[in-house]
């Protein structure tokens, strides 16, 4: 491998239900993806979302709006330090958990902060998800983050998503003796390849200064700059 990607980092946001040190299945297939970018020189920095008092909001720090406290302001620093972001989630009721919608809503309540281009903050940024459940769901919950991530900025290279479930109703978890989570080839090719299309992208982006900053910066158009434009109430 003769791409150097030691100057890339990436972010993964566990958004289990479950609090350190219990043990979170979700975790177990973030960290197939997290040893591959580690492998490739790349930072990594992995936290449980549910671990941190993380405000219920749409604003980038809820104690203006009268909450006691916030940690999401600096876990923010830290997802906008890296290049790519993945999150994690479990499915509940086949939709992705509680805490995976407030990290959502905190990213979104952060969407309106534009970069030194005059573009929104996350452009030049990856992102991914991965997915695991004992009911069916993955795609659903994939679908509804890599649309999210997108939306508000970020780059969603092909198959950025992967996940695992188990036989549906009560039974092994992808941790659990006997589960066949881990060796699954399936699961492991798909975040295999998700990890390395994130990695490519990134470092496509990175190389190429971001997206270029023509016909989407949010300060020109405000600024009613927009020769570009075609109105056709006017042709």
């Amino acid at each position: 491998m003769d791409t150097d990607y030691s100057d890339l980092r990436a972010m993964f946001i566990n958004c289990t239900l479950k609090r350190s040190p219990e043990t979170s299945n979700t975790q177990g297939l973030m960290d197939r993806s997290i040893a591959v970018m580690e492998d490739a020189g790349i930072a990594v920095e992995c936290i449980r979302a549910i671990d941190h008092d993380i405000a219920t909001g749409v604003y980038p720090d809820m104690t203006e709006q009268g909450w006691d406290s916030d940690e999401w302001p600096a876990i923010f620093e830290r997802v906008m330090a890296a290049d790519i972001l993945v999150l994690g989630t479990a499915i509940w009721l086949g939709e992705k958990t509680s805490v995976c919608t407030r990290v959502i809503e905190r990213l979104y309540g952060n969407s309106h902060l534009l970069n030194d281009d005059g573009q929104y903050a996350y452009y030049g940024r990856v992102g991914g998800c991965l997915v695991t459940g004992n009911e069916d769901g993955v795609k659903h919950c994939a679908m509804n983050v890599l649309y999210s991530l997108q939306h508000l900025g970020y780059t969603i290279p092909p198959q950025a998503d992967a996940g695992w479930i188990g036989e549906a109703g009560p039974g092994p978890s992808y941790l659990d003796e006997g589960s066949g989570g881990p060796e699954n080839d399936f699961t492991n090719r798909n975040t295999h390849f998700m990890t390395w299309n994130l990695i490519h992208i990134a470092r496509m982006l990175k190389d190429a200064g971001g997206i270029p900053a023509h016909g989407n910066r949010r300060d020109e158009w405000d600024a009613g700059c927009r020769p570009d434009f075609s109105n056709p109430e006017y042709r």
